[in-house]
């Protein structure tokens, strides 16, 4: 069977689960027309990008590109500017590759849900500020669209949960960026993951997460806001506070990291932002991807002065029910390192970062990225019969062919808000000073009122993944 009509074939089967699949009436489900035609305009995925910021730009864009089974054909932004500057360079990508300077046309969007609407749209790219990916996750799949999320999954984690039960029932593809787990650019995540796995190190008991921390600092005063921003729109759920260019982003200069990332009101911090990658690659080597921690005590500084309010540096301490014991902090090196009764693993990612802004990109040696208590452990033979773990060669082309090949991918919905959760539980820890104990099953803490009340946030009407709820319910 030809991939273009293995494509069709399964993009028809999933629609049908996604109509079929919610037992909730009166949901409108608009699918893709190049599902139910042989003549779709393209035997490429039709993709549309939501969200025109550094990561998409100089990431997902970039890697998605790569991939003749993908082709961009959309773009949704808030910042005109952005999407205007987004627009021009992806069409100058397609005419530098065909040699045609009107090769394609790339529509314009200046709110996400007109492109939700084009039935043309196969799948769609979240490459927007965290407070901003639960919501147009579970909008997406319920428009039918197959998913890739950057990460973080949700602010919280009962927005994570709503998300992670939305995409499984609606039967579209979903990826995370967590790209460690594909072995390109960094085969030795995996490697790591299965070595620990296959008991080279003996009986795990102990896992160092090594995590960066963000500085305080950032500019208060009040400004207009830019021409052709929708800033209201911008906040979303979160409360209404007035603009300034270091709580958002910088029009003009998109490859570098906008101030958001350093506000509460719009995330976590480095435990959520790095958090999930290395938290998720801890949970892989320690089979635990589908749970989260059930004890947890953390301790954390957070900025007295400027208005950047994330946490500094921290320490964390989690227990999981298999026995091992997870310390998270900004003084190890950024990194996992797997401790057994035999030895020990320490993985990162060297030298190869994701954009040139990324924390420690470029430095280091990647030598040192893969290194074990005994060098022979690294080159040890995985036999036939033993774990082979999930091989993933780049993670948007895992999206890609999943999505043409109906299958599963690297990292689905629910190992996604996992990876996610376990950051969130870490950072009440931090806020509240105190011993945690959360039972991963319910997704509650356990005895402890104020604890429970950082599961959620109040949502700003009409944003936020209770009004999409809610807007299913009628």
């Amino acid at each position: 069977m030809s991939n273009a009509k293995s494509r069709r074939n399964f993009i028809k089967s999933s629609a049908t689960l996604s109509a079929g699949a919610f037992l909730l009436p009166k949901v409108p489900m608009i699918v893709p027309s190049s599902f139910f035609t042989r003549d779709a305009p393209s035997n490429k995925i039709q993709i549309g990008q939501i969200g025109c910021g550094r990561i998409a730009m100089t990431h997902d864009l970039v890697e998605t590109f790569k991939h003749e089974s993908a082709r961009i054909v959309a773009m949704a932004d808030l910042d005109r500017y952005r999407l205007e500057a987004g627009k021009k360079r992806v069409e100058g990508w397609y005419a530098k590759k065909t040699g045609k300077d009107n090769y394609i046309d790339i529509k314009m969007h200046d709110d996400y849900h007109e492109m939700l609407m084009n039935k043309d749209i196969d799948a769609v790219i979240i490459s927007t500020p965290d407070h901003w990916h639960a919501q147009p996750a579970m909008e997406a799949a319920l428009a039918g669209k197959h998913i890739y999320l950057q990460k973080p999954t949700s602010l919280t984690i009962e927005e994570g949960r709503s998300m992670s039960d939305v995409v499984r029932r609606s039967g579209v593809v979903f990826q995370l960026g967590s790209q460690q787990r594909s072995v390109n650019p960094w085969p030795q995540f995996k490697r790591a993951c299965e070595l620990v796995r296959n008991g080279r190190i003996g009986k795990l008991h102990t896992v160092h997460v090594g995590l960066p921390a963000d500085p305080p600092g950032g500019v208060a005063t009040e400004m207009p806001v830019p021409e052709g921003f929708n800033y209201d729109m911008w906040l979303g759920s979160t409360p209404y506070i007035y603009y300034t260019l270091d709580r958002v982003h910088n029009q003009k200069d998109v490859e570098s990291r906008g101030g958001w990332l350093r506000m509460e009101q719009f995330g976590a911090g480095m435990i959520t932002g790095w958090g999930v990658h290395h938290i998720d690659i801890a949970h892989w080597g320690m089979n635990t991807e589908l749970t989260g921690p059930v004890e947890v005590e953390g301790t954390a500084e957070f900025p007295r002065a400027g208005l950047w309010n994330v946490h500094g540096d921290y320490e964390v301490k989690a227990k999981y029910a298999n026995g091992v014991t997870m310390q998270i902090n900004s003084k190890n090196p950024n990194g996992v390192k797997f401790e057994g009764s035999n030895g020990w693993i320490f993985v990162t990612r060297g030298n190869v970062g994701v954009t040139a802004s990324d924390p420690g990109a470029g430095s280091g040696a990647q030598s040192k990225a893969f290194s074990a208590s005994d060098p022979k452990l690294l080159t040890s033979v995985i036999g036939p019969n033993e774990v082979h773990l999930y091989e993933s060669r780049e993670q948007h082309l895992n999206w890609v062919d999943c999505i043409i090949n109906k299958k599963p991918t690297i990292s689905p919905a629910e190992v996604a808000h996992r990876s996610c959760s376990a950051c969130l539980v870490a950072h009440a820890a931090m806020k509240l000073g105190t011993k945690l104990y959360w039972d991963p099953k319910k997704e509650v803490f356990k005895d402890n009122i104020e604890a429970n009340k950082l599961l959620s946030r109040p949502q700003r009407h009409p944003y936020g993944t209770n009004y999409v709820l809610n807007k299913l319910k009628k």
